[in-house]
C-alpha cells in the first residue's frame, strides 16, 4: 500500500526540478512533514514573539522561519494516506503529509508569507477563512487569482490583523478537494499572551467522508449520505483524548467543513462560547451552555473550568455522527422474530448472525466485515464496550498532572460508592402513563411480516 513517505521523500522532492527555479528553491523554506500522529504538547517558538501554543488533536503545528521580519511557512498540497482509526486508512488529499493539514499559529500583527506548492493532479488555491487581508490574497480561483497549476508554487503574503480562530481550505474544485480532506486550522494569538489566556487550548476540524466498505477513497459527489464523521479526519476510538488538570481553564476550538451542522456536547461541565471566526465574544454577550451548534463553515471557541474530575464524553449530539460505516438503507429489525429463518439463512451462509432484533448495540459481538472498514460502534472503556464511533472523544480531568503533561493518564479511578450499580433491594412503585398498557418484557414481543405487533400470551 502506498504510504505517506512515498508521497514525501524530503525537501528536494517538495521543491525539486520542474517546480521552481534554483533561485526560487533557495528562497522557499523547507516544507516539514508530520512527525507523529499523537497529540503534540505545546512547544515554544524558536523565534518570533511569544504566545501560548495550541494542541491539535491527532495533528501538529507547522514550523516557520523568520526572514527579514516576515514569518514564512511552506504548505504542500498533495495526496496523503490518513489512518481514520486503527484498522482503516483512507486515500485523501491534504497538506504536508496529513489531512487535515498542519495548524498554522501566528501572533496578531505578524506579517506572514505562505508558499503553497501544488502536488495534486489538478489546480488548487488556498482561502484563508475569516482573515482580513488584501483581496488578491483571498484565494478564490478565477475571482482573486488564477489557480495554482500542478507542479507550481504560489506565495501569499499579508498581515495577521485579527487575533482569533480561523481555518484554511481550497476555493478550487471545492466539491472534490474538501471532500478529499483538504483543510487546516489557523490560530492568530493576541499580541499580549496574557489576553484570553487559558491553561489548555485544543483545536480540531470537523470533516465527513463517504467511503464504501472495503474501499479506500471517498466518493466526492456525495451530498447527504456520509458514513464517516470525524474530528481531524479521525474517528473514535482513533481520536486522542483531551487531557487536562483539575481546575484548568480549557479552551476547545472547533471548525466545521462538513455538509451539515454539528451540535457539539460536553458532559459534566458547563461552558461558554467565547469566540467565533469573526472574533472574540464580549463577556456580557456570553451565556452558559452544555451544547453549542457549529454550522457549516463556522468556527466556535468554547471555554470552561475543568472542575469535575473524571472521564467526560465530548461528542456531536447527532446520534448517527457517533457511528462509523453507517448505511441509511439498513432496515429496522427491532422486535422481528428471526427464529426459523435464521437457521435457513445459516444453511446457505455459514456464520450468519441475527442482528438488530433487540437493538443495534453490538457489545462484544464480533462479525466479519470488509477489509479496511470500521465497525459501526467500537471502542472499549473500563466497563466494556462504549458503543461509539465517529465524532466522539473524552475530556480527561485529573488532579496532580504537570502543566504541560498531555499523556493519556488511563481510565479514571472512581471514588468508592460513586459508580452506578445494579440494585437488588426493595424498589419504589414505578407509576405508568395514564392509559398505557401493562409493560411486558422486550423478549415477549415480535413482529408479523405485515408489520402488525402481536404478543405471546
Amino acid at each position: 500500500m502506498t504510504t505517506r513517505r512515498s508521497f514525501l521523500s524530503g525537501a528536494a522532492t517538495l521543491i525539486g526540478a520542474g517546480m521552481v527555479t534554483k533561485a526560487g528553491a533557495a528562497s522557499v523554506p523547507e516544507a516539514p512533514v508530520q512527525s507523529s500522529a499523537a497529540t503534540q504538547g505545546p512547544l515554544m517558538p524558536p523565534n518570533g514573539r511569544p504566545y501560548n501554543p495550541v494542541v491539535t488533536l491527532n495533528g501538529w503545528t507547522l514550523p516557520w522561519r523568520m526572514k527579514d521580519g516576515v514569518k514564512e511557512f511552506h504548505l504542500v498540497a498533495e495526496p496523503v494516506v490518513r489512518e481514520i482509526a486503527p484498522g482503516m486508512t483512507a486515500n485523501l488529499w491534504g497538506y504536508n503529509g496529513q489531512s487535515p493539514g498542519p495548524t498554522i499559529e501566528v501572533v496578531e500583527g505578524d506579517r506572514v508569507r505562505i508558499f503553497v506548492t501544488n502536488k495534486l493532479p489538478e489546480h488548487t488555491s488556498v482561502h484563508w477563512h475569516g482573515q482580513r487581508l488584501p483581496n488578491g490574497m483571498d484565494g478564490v480561483t478565477g475571482l482573486t487569482q488564477p489557480g495554482i497549476a500542478p507542479g507550481k508554487t504560489f506565495v501569499y503574503e499579508f498581515v495577521a490583523r485579527n487575533a482569533g480562530t480561523f481555518m484554511y481550505h481550497p476555493h478550487a474544485d471545492e466539491m472534490a478537494q474538501m471532500a478529499m480532506g483538504m483543510m487546516g486550522f489557523w490560530v492568530t494569538h493576541p499580541k499580549d499572551p496574557k489576553l484570553h489566556a487559558v491553561d489548555r487550548d485544543f483545536v480540531f476540524l470537523l470533516s465527513a467522508y463517504d467511503i464504501d466498505p472495503g474501499s479506500y477513497t471517498p466518493k466526492i459527489n456525495t451530498m447527504t449520505d456520509f458514513n464517516l464523521w470525524t474530528f481531524n479526519s479521525r474517528a473514535f476510538p482513533g481520536i486522542d483524548p483531551m487531557v487536562v488538570r483539575k481546575n484548568d481553564r480549557v479552551r476547545i476550538r472547533v471548525g466545521n467543513l462538513t455538509m451539515t451542522n454539528h451540535p457539539v456536547h460536553l458532559h459534566g461541565h458547563t461552558f461558554e462560547v467565547t469566540g467565533t471566526d469573526g472574533g472574540w465574544v464580549r463577556p456580557a454577550a456570553r451565556w452558559p451552555e452544555v451544547t453549542t451548534d457549529v454550522a457549516v463553515g463556522q468556527m466556535r471557541a468554547i471555554e470552561l473550568v475543568a472542575d469535575e474530575p473524571g472521564d467526560w464524553a465530548f461528542h456531536c449530539h447527532k446520534s448517527h455522527h457517533t457511528m462509523n460505516a453507517m448505511g441509511h438503507s439498513v432496515p429496522t429489525m427491532i422486535g422481528v422474530d428471526h427464529s426459523g429463518v435464521a437457521q435457513k439463512i445459516n444453511n446457505l451462509v455459514p456464520g450468519y448472525m441475527v442482528m438488530g432484533d433487540k437493538g443495534a448495540a453490538m457489545g462484544d459481538m464480533q462479525m466479519p466485515i470488509p477489509e479496511n472498514t470500521l465497525p459501526m460502534m467500537t471502542g472499549r472503556g473500563p466497563f466494556g464496550s462504549l458503543d461509539m464511533g465517529g465524532m466522539f472523544t473524552v475530556l480527561k480531568v485529573r488532579e496532580g498532572l504537570a502543566r504541560n503533561d498531555y499523556k493519556d493518564p488511563g481510565w479514571y479511578q472512581h471514588p468508592q460508592g460513586t459508580v452506578a450499580r445494579e440494585w437488588t433491594g426493595e424498589l419504589p412503585a414505578a407509576p405508568r402513563a395514564p392509559g398505557a398498557p401493562p409493560s411486558r418484557p422486550a423478549e415477549a414481543m415480535d413482529v408479523k411480516r405485515d408489520g402488525d405487533m402481536h404478543h405471546h400470551h
